[in-house]
């Protein structure tokens, strides 16, 4: 039985498809669910084995990219979402569901830190980081490369060596830790999944350096494109691999280039998602 997968729609989302279809490339069964659905029981999250929070811009951002969005998940799903996350089971978030998770107090969930008092959701979410604005100051579209960082315990970039080349497309990308001592966790913990690289031959030095824009295009700290938790299931990232998972999508397969897809993560996602209870 293929192990079957919530892709959660939010008002105004609008990745939903590709994530799905990624998902089912991957070996999953995919099922795009509103989150009133939810909300209102005609769903039930612990009937997923993985959960996908998709891009778009959930309830037009009218407060900041994925803050009402985090609002819903931590205060309608709440017990729901933490006992699914408990479980082991996995949570994908990509840029505005990688915006909800963080603002939420999901990702990075470092265990031991001090919780904050004028948190914008509520001190018990205990937000980490944020993802604000680009440092062009405008939305960015581009293609870009990821290198999976050995040594994560996240599940989706597990034994994964090959960058991943896929665009982003957001104006608020650029993830920020709220100070020294929790950046400094993040790397110490191994959460850093994926960081923005300049291309292949490149992206080892690029790790050891650090890139500058276009290759990195928000200006994240320590070239941070995607994060995961402590238990390596809950995992978040800014740019669009569900954009390319099979090879004509890539941007100069006319010209005979190919590699670098972004199904492996997918793939990593739905193999676990069928192994855990």
């Amino acid at each position: 039985m293929l192990p079957p997968i919530l892709i959660l729609h939010a008002t105004g989302t609008n990745r939903d498809r590709e994530a799905a279809w990624a998902c089912e490339l991957a070996g999953g069964a995919p099922e795009i669910v509103h989150m009133n659905q939810l909300l209102a029981g005609e769903r039930r999250l612990m009937d997923y084995r993985m959960l996908v929070l998709p891009g778009g811009f959930s309830y037009g951002d009218d407060l900041g990219a994925g803050k009402l969005w985090a609002v819903a998940l931590r205060h309608g799903l709440g017990d729901g979402l933490e006992a699914f996350v408990a479980a082991g089971r996995p949570v994908l978030g990509i840029c505005n569901g990688f915006q909800a998770l963080v603002k939420a107090g999901l990702l990075p969930a470092l265990r031991d830190m001090e919780p904050l008092s004028n948190l914008s959701i509520s001190p018990s979410t205990n937000q980490q980081a944020t993802l604000t604005r680009n440092d062009s100051g405008r939305f960015e579209c581009r293609w870009v490369y990821l290198q999976p960082q050995a040594g994560s315990p996240c599940v989706f970039t597990q034994g994964l060596h090959e960058p991943i080349y896929c665009p982003v497309a957001h104006g608020e990308g650029k993830f920020v830790a709220r100070d020294k001592a929790t950046l400094a966790a993040i790397e110490a913990q191994g959460l850093v999944a994926l960081r923005y690289a300049r291309e292949p031959h490149a992206a080892e030095a690029a790790a050891a350096e650090g890139v500058e824009y276009p290759w990195n295009p928000n200006g994240s700290q320590n070239d941070i494109a995607g994060v995961c938790n402590p238990a390596g299931n809950v995992f978040g990232l800014m740019p669009h691999p569900e954009d390319h998972i099979v090879p004509h999508q890539h941007p100069r397969a006319h010209r005979g280039e190919h590699g670098c897809l972004g199904l492996p993560l997918f793939v990593n996602g739905v193999r676990y998602a069928a192994e855990v209870g």
